[in-house]
């Protein structure tokens, strides 16, 4: 079927999974090239601080507003964001990303105003469609979403030096949102469609829901992510109790993950993905709380495993399935896309394990952004096609 204008703008996940994607392999390459001494003119922020941010804001939020806000569509009942206000939106997660490239001759004040317009625009179209859908299980989606904006105008703040050192923190606390979105966008779909496909296959060991840890797994990941963030400014936090929070914040994740059924879903590789890309974070938490205990690993090793892993891989995980729905195709996993898979959780094995072997650090870090280039490469390469074209079934895709 011959492509029709602005299909790409039909669905808010055709443009962000799309960029997303796109993005995160030119944003990573940038950050290896730093590691190996090139120079960024007029970097801005400092090149930590610039990845990370990039990686959070450029890479993963698009492929949460790419999910949400196609996914608020069928919670709410409500017609889903297309056409001219999709592309405004786009835009301006576009201008953002130019206005944070090193060496772009704008002042602070002009960097902030355009990168503050994606996830500022993405929270009040989020806020509209959800409280105007009367979602109201979905409020802390809106809310997250708004917190996240909020992080990310306080970075803007301290690398303007009107709130000396809260950059850093910012940049962390954003993470942690992100981390409390995917924990909670997670615990709907991944037993959801774990328990479809068994009941497919005609068993009937379906996943189990433990009612209080479902209470429990979003306040205390949260108040791990507050603890964390708090130390990591500066707070006199004792290292006992706030590596009690995080390795309590893990086995709840361990212990969440371990009624899915996940090990049933081996045959399945594009619903195993799902169980695995949310297993980085329980491994996250428990090497955090390991890390402030004590154990001799960098506290990057375990930011990583929950980042790189939690994020990055359920982002992956998350992307290639709706993509294949929304676009009228079986939900199998092409070979390319298993690929895909093995190779990025590879590369966060890598990542994490980079700093036991020093002098190998960088050659380590090399083979895990390789990892990453494979997968998001691969992504596009068997999903750009997808996204820019209709549906292959010929339902519309408007409503």
């Amino acid at each position: 079927m011959s492509g029709q204008p602005w299909t790409i703008l039909n669905y808010a996940f055709r443009p962000f999974f799309l960029l997303g994607a796109c993005f995160s392999v030119l944003a990573l390459f940038l950050w290896v090239v730093s590691l190996h001494g090139g120079s960024w003119a007029a970097a801005r922020p400092e090149p930590v601080l610039w990845h990370a941010h990039e990686m959070l804001i450029g890479f993963a939020l698009a492929a949460i507003a790419g999910f949400l806000l196609t996914a608020v569509a069928t919670w709410t009942g409500r017609p889903q964001l297309s056409g001219p206000l999709l592309g405004t939106l786009v835009g301006g997660w576009v201008l953002g990303r130019i206005a944070m490239t090193p060496g772009v001759p704008l002042p602070a004040s002009a960097v902030a105003i355009a990168d503050m317009c994606f996830p500022l625009l993405l929270a009040l179209l989020a806020i509209r469609e959800i409280v105007g859908g009367a979602s109201r299980r979905n409020y802390g989606i809106a809310t997250a979403l708004a917190l996240v904006a909020l992080c990310n105008l306080v970075f803007h703040l301290g690398r303007a030096s009107l709130w000396p050192g809260a950059d850093g923190p910012a940049v962390l606390l954003a993470a942690y949102l992100i981390l409390l979105l995917i924990t909670l966008i997670a615990g709907r779909i991944v037993p959801s469609f774990t328990a479809n496909w068994l009941r497919l296959q005609g068993r009937n060991n379906l996943p189990v829901i433990r009612p209080w840890v479902e209470k429990a797994i979003l306040p205390m990941t949260g108040a791990a992510g507050i603890a964390d963030t708090l130390a990591t400014n500066g707070a006199d936090l004792p290292a006992v109790p706030l590596g009690t929070v995080l390795l309590a914040t893990g086995f709840l994740h361990a212990l969440r993950l371990s009624g899915w059924r996940g090990t049933t879903t081996r045959p399945e590789p594009l619903l195993s993905v799902l169980h695995v890309g949310y297993a980085w974070l329980p491994i996250g938490f428990l090497l955090l709380g390991l890390t402030t205990l004590g154990l001799p690993l960098p506290r990057s090793a375990a930011l990583h495993a929950l980042t790189m892993g939690g994020i990055g891989v359920m982002v992956l995980a998350v992307t290639t399935r709706v993509a294949l729905g929304h676009t009228g195709r079986p939900l199998r996993a092409a070979p390319a896309t298993v690929a895909a898979y093995v190779a990025l959780n590879a590369a966060v094995l890598v990542r994490i394990l980079s700093p036991v072997a020093p002098d190998s650090y960088l050659r380590l870090i090399d083979i895990a952004a390789s990892g990453w280039f494979a997968a998001f490469a691969l992504f596009v390469w068997v999903y750009g096609p997808m996204l820019i074209r209709p549906r292959i079934d010929g339902r519309p895709e408007r409503r």
